[in-house]
């Protein structure tokens, strides 16, 4: 394990990110990690990664000269992404990646795998306009009304909720079948799942809450 923090930790990805959102995740997650290239990005805006991770092929020259060589941790297999490489090797009870949607769809998808892929390690994608989580077992969110409360199922999986306005009970969502987008929230959602296949989509302004949410939910996933 490279990164072990009893905080929770903030990643940063090649993708565009700027000063404010890294300030707004740093503020919920103090401890900063870096995938490859975000390395960059952490420096331009002024602050630097406790450790930086990936296989290095697209972080510059200049920032690995930078950064003390104990902060660079080069995994040089080519058969998973950056990201992923992230969250084998960090140990936290959040994490929270910034920079890893919004400039490519495909890196976007692959990161949305990687979260399917490890279920046990909590983490929250923070776009431009929207988050992205994978649902733990079981989850409440104090949303206000009206919210939007898109559902995308990455495997078959079933659920119960209350706090929606279409209810999820009793149905069978699969990624070429049915799936739950643009739902929408009429107070404090609770949520239960039968498998961890069920990405959370939502507004960004819902990050304090979804961070609150999943530090203070028990259940968690098997896995490594």
């Amino acid at each position: 394990m490279i990164v072990h923090a009893n905080e929770p930790v903030t990643l940063i990805g090649g993708a565009a990110v700027t000063k404010k959102r890294i300030e707004r995740a740093l503020s919920l997650a103090p401890v900063l990690a870096a995938a490859d290239s975000g390395a960059d990005a952490a420096l331009a805006n002024g602050v630097e990664p406790a450790a930086v991770i990936g296989d290095f092929d697209s972080i510059s020259d200049a920032a690995q000269q930078a950064l003390p060589p104990a902060v660079l941790h080069r995994i040089s297999e080519q058969d998973s992404t950056d990201f992923d490489k992230c969250l084998r090797n960090i140990r936290a009870p959040l994490i929270l990646g910034i920079g890893f949607s919004g400039d490519r769809l495909d890196h976007a998808l692959a990161a949305y795998n990687s979260l399917v892929r490890h279920p046990a390690r909590r983490c929250i994608l923070l776009g431009e306009e929207e988050l992205v989580f994978l649902a733990p077992p079981s989850l409440s969110l104090d949303l206000p009304p009206e919210t939007r409360v898109s559902l995308f199922p990455m495997g078959a999986v079933e659920g119960v909720s209350d706090g929606l306005e279409w209810p999820i009970n009793g149905l069978n969502f699969a990624p070429d079948g049915r799936v739950g987008t643009s739902n929408i929230a009429t107070g404090t959602v609770h949520m239960s799942f039968t498998a961890p296949k069920m990405l959370v989509i939502l507004p960004e302004a819902a990050l304090e809450t979804v961070v609150r949410s999943l530090l203070g939910t028990t259940a968690l996933w098997p896995g490594d």
